[in-house]
């Protein structure tokens, strides 16, 4: 009923409800959108074979030409080569191993660049064989990486992996949070090409006058734009941001377990054990006592078998106490003045910190940061954690990444240029 919409879907002229040429054309081209490859000659004819329902009588339609597009569109839309990426593929020299066909690469492609099927221009490439190459899609990834589609999949990457997808906070708050690490990551990776670790140590950052007033910052000289942060901050990079300060929160509170976790699996890739069955995980430690919050952490740490597993992760907690679950820096407990903050944590092997701008420092200094972001990204693009078979794609892609100055964009590049990119293990 929407003549804009219906001008998309048919771009024929038909003469008639019985125009099976123009709606041959319809089905060739919505097909080739939906499928995202064109539909053999035996499904075209299958599909035109709905024609005859829009030149007859029903109580449930209302014949004529776009009867026949509704049903061809209702077909589509069952079809599970829609919802699902049914990958076609080729032996190879290489026993188990097979090659993409060009249009299972554009899927490939266009899923992890831009978050949504390929374009007209990438499925022209997968036809013209030009994606067979790590040149032919080194430079159809350039083109997807600088459309507006780009920057959003990478926004939804880092939202998933520093885990602020939603947040504990009204709607405007979280909006303007995430606004903030949107625009650092954009600095960053498109608009910049900087150092993908400047994410992590960046001394500004993007703020409007109600972002900056709720965190005790600057105002911005046009009422939104870059604000460095004060001599002697504590704050700096995406760590400090109320996004990712917010993300691993519990109990209504900030959780020094909880953000110990995040750097640990997420920024270094370590693993940790999972709590035995009989540990109550969904109780704040030392609840019903009225000692200080870091007092009952620390009780908790030093109990039994819990010792070993929370030294990994409240330790590194503590020193991110210093900012409440909005990102507001604090000197006491919320709920009790009276319990001051010191802000003190530690990095295992790193040594002592106090605030999100010494942690990144730690972690920098660490060099591991930047091997663990390359495995969070693969592990975004394969769509499942990285083999230990695999090891050798994560290797190469670390020293690729740190070679070339760990442009995020030449890391994602490489990987798409890369033979784990264009082939895949025939299934056992």
């Amino acid at each position: 009923g929407d003549p804009a919409k219906r001008a998309r879907l048919v771009t024929c002229t038909p003469s008639g409800p019985g125009d099976a040429a123009c709606f041959r054309q319809v089905i060739e081209a919505l097909g080739r959108r939906a499928l995202r490859r064109p539909l053999t000659e035996a499904e075209v004819v299958e599909y035109l074979a709905l024609q005859r329902f829009a030149t007859q009588t029903s109580p449930h339609y209302t014949t004529g030409f776009d009867t026949a597009v509704e049903l061809l569109i209702r077909a589509l839309v069952l079809d599970p080569e829609l919802l699902y990426r049914i990958e076609d593929a080729r032996p190879t020299a290489t026993a188990g191993i097979l090659a993409l066909d060009g249009y299972a690469l554009a899927s490939r492609l266009s899923y992890l660049l831009w978050g949504s099927a390929p374009d007209a221009a990438l499925l022209a490439d997968a036809e013209a064989g030009r994606l067979a190459t790590p040149e032919g899609r080194r430079a159809a990834a350039e083109r997807l990486l600088a459309a507006p589609e780009a920057r959003a999949q990478l926004r939804r990457f880092h939202a998933m992996w520093l885990g602020y997808r939603t947040l504990p906070h009204p709607a405007a708050l979280s909006r303007a949070f995430q606004r903030e690490t949107e625009a650092l990551i954009d600095r960053v990776v498109f608009d910049d090409k900087r150092d993908y670790l400047d994410l992590f140590r960046s001394d500004e950052t993007w703020l409007d006058d109600t972002l900056a007033d709720h965190c005790g910052l600057p105002r911005p000289a046009a009422g939104a734009g870059w604000v460095r942060y004060p001599a002697g901050s504590q704050r700096g990079g995406v760590l400090s941001h109320g996004s990712v300060l917010a993300a691993f929160s519990k109990f209504t509170d900030t959780s020094p377990t909880q953000r110990g976790i995040l750097v640990r699996t997420r920024l270094l890739c370590l693993p940790l054990a999972p709590p035995p069955p009989t540990v109550m995980a969904d109780a704040p430690p030392g609840e019903g006592t009225n000692a200080c919050k870091k007092d009952r952490y620390v009780a908790h740490m030093g109990s039994g078998s819990c010792r070993g597993c929370h030294e990994q992760m409240d330790l590194i907690g503590f020193g991110l106490e210093g900012f409440d679950i909005a990102g507001r820096q604090r000197d006491h407990d919320d709920a009790k003045p009276e319990c001051r903050i010191d802000g003190v944590g530690t990095l295992p092997g790193g040594g002592d910190f106090v605030g999100p701008k010494a942690l990144a420092e730690k972690l920098i200094a660490g060099g591991q940061l930047d091997a663990c972001v390359v495995r969070q990204w693969l592990t975004f693009a394969l769509g499942r954690p990285v083999g230990l078979d695999e090891q050798g794609l994560v290797d190469a892609m670390v020293a690729s990444f740190r070679g070339d100055g760990r442009a995020f964009d030449a890391l994602m590049l490489d990987y798409v240029a890369s033979d784990a990119f264009a082939k895949k293990k025939e299934a056992s």
